[in-house]
């Protein structure tokens, strides 16, 4: 294309295209124009913060320059959409701390209790277990349950929040919570005893 013509005349899909076979950036920079602002905002969803959401943002876009030579995309917006939501999960399960999540589940009683009769020192229990096991097994969770686990317990979200960010509805999400915790403590008490049964044996 030279110098002085209308970029804004292209697809997303032909600038995809235009950039995978000549590598020029001012195409990755079309997209840019044409897309910061909704990029933004799923970041804002999950950091609700301008200046995290901004690195993210950016992060995200120096990344469209390697990954748009690998791939080859038919719909650009809802691709981008899902590379924004994953890499957005990722920054925040590698900034999410250990002590950041016990802080996170000791403020999480204001949340919505699934079973009302539950006793408070049982429930604050089951919390802190799921918490403790979180990192270990939460990758073998289907990834809808995996996203609300983390965005409930970890970043605090409410149900409406995570309803939001992901597009379920709030009945899915509780859903996806409840199984998820029932997943995750099937998933650890079997580590444990195929621990202790190595144990036995060593013994």
């Amino acid at each position: 294309m030279g110098k002085g013509e209308d970029y804004t005349t292209l697809t997303d899909e032909e600038l995809v295209e235009r950039y995978r076979n000549s590598h020029e950036t001012v195409y990755i920079g079309e997209l840019y124009q044409r897309y910061t602002h909704l990029v933004f905002g799923v970041c804002m969803k999950y950091f609700k913060d301008e200046a995290t959401a901004e690195d993210a943002s950016m992060q995200i876009f120096e990344k469209l320059i390697s990954e748009l030579k690998k791939h080859h995309i038919t719909a650009f917006k809802p691709w981008l959409h899902t590379v924004v939501k994953n890499h957005c999960m990722m920054l925040f399960r590698k900034e999410s701390t250990e002590e950041k999540r016990k802080t996170m589940l000791k403020h999480d009683t204001g949340n919505v209790v699934e079973n009302p009769e539950e006793n408070h020192l049982q429930e604050a229990a089951e919390k802190e277990f799921i918490l403790q096991h979180l990192k270990e097994s939460i990758d073998e969770l289907k990834e809808e349950q995996r996203i609300c686990i983390e965005l409930f317990y970890l970043k605090e979200s409410s149900y409406s929040e995570i309803s939001l960010i992901t597009g379920y509805s709030q009945n899915e999400v509780k859903s996806y919570i409840q199984n998820g915790k029932r997943n995750l403590k099937n998933f650890i008490t079997a580590k444990n005893e195929r621990a202790q049964k190595g144990h036995d044996k060593a013994i």
